[in-house]
């Protein structure tokens, strides 16, 4: 629905790695964002929906827990395709909250102007929430306004991290999160879900200005492992060509990274797996 999108917006740099498919956020991921007037810290979550298996359990999970963690909760619908399923257990999972809540109606831009009045009395009417902002999370359309809104209701406190700091995750955590992305934008529908990535090894070699990373495709059964390969290795390949792209934009040097896909028999119903993965 653009939670991650919306974090990026905002921090002005890749933390959260996006999809159009649902559940691409499998663990919390901490963002900073410093304003003139105050600072921000974002905790984006795995979005709460009605989940089957371990691993989506995990998932949602790990969202409830973060919401006794924050002083505000922005709650992202999307416009241009809602899912009302999952929009009335957000809900439900609110009302058991006493937190001032924002909503944001994400994807305004994809909705003729005529639709976005029912659409904002619709939520008017589902939630007292403490403000509605229409915005296009992808295209920066309202983020300030949202800002806006979410420092007003926000209590004063002493800033938690230095000037420079946008993120607590360390950059291996991030580099394995963009190969699981880029993994998403290139495999077909069911390879996604069934893939994990760990890092191996991430050395710096300050004195050729290089990262070497060794990186090991996770997938559930032999069957996906193939694919993930690609005929004569091309879609590994390509999977590592655009995943060290992004990489080097985040470390700002060169990377040498190296790929392995391994087969980690129905990792996503184990749940030592699934602890050993990170999630």
């Amino acid at each position: 629905m653009g939670k991650s999108t919306l974090l990026n917006q905002i921090l002005g740099q890749k933390i959260a790695i996006t999809s159009e498919k649902p559940q691409t956020t499998r663990t919390r991921i901490l963002g900073v964002a410093h304003l003139p007037q105050a600072q921000l810290i974002f905790l984006d979550t795995p979005g709460i929906h009605r989940a089957r298996g371990p691993l989506n359990m995990r998932m949602v999970e790990t969202a409830l827990k973060v919401l006794s963690d924050v002083d505000v909760v922005v709650f992202i619908a999307d416009a241009a395709s809602p899912d009302e399923t999952s929009d009335e257990i957000i809900i439900e999972s609110l009302k058991k909250k006493e937190l001032p809540v924002i909503l944001a109606i994400n994807k305004v831009d994809l909705v003729e102007k005529r639709k976005l009045l029912p659409l904002i009395d619709h939520w008017d009417k589902a939630y007292p929430f403490k403000a509605i902002v229409p915005i296009s999370a992808l295209h920066g359309i309202q983020t300030d306004k949202l800002l806006e809104e979410m420092v007003n209701l926000l209590p004063e406190g002493p800033k938690y991290f230095p000037g420079e700091e946008i993120t607590d995750l360390p950059e291996r955590f991030i580099a394995a999160e963009i190969i699981r992305e880029t993994v998403f934008r290139l495999t077909s529908q069911e390879i996604p879900y069934a893939v994990a990535v760990t890092v191996d090894s991430f050395k710096e070699d300050t004195g050729k200005n290089l990262i070497r990373i060794e990186a090991v495709i996770h997938v559930e059964r032999e069957s996906q492992k193939p694919i993930i390969i690609g005929k004569k290795g091309r879609m590994l390949k390509e999977i590592g060509k655009q995943a060290r792209m992004d990489i080097q934009t985040m470390v700002g040097c060169k990377v040498f990274l190296k790929l392995w896909v391994r087969v980690q028999k129905n990792w996503t119903r184990d749940q030592k797996a699934i602890r050993e993965f990170g999630y």
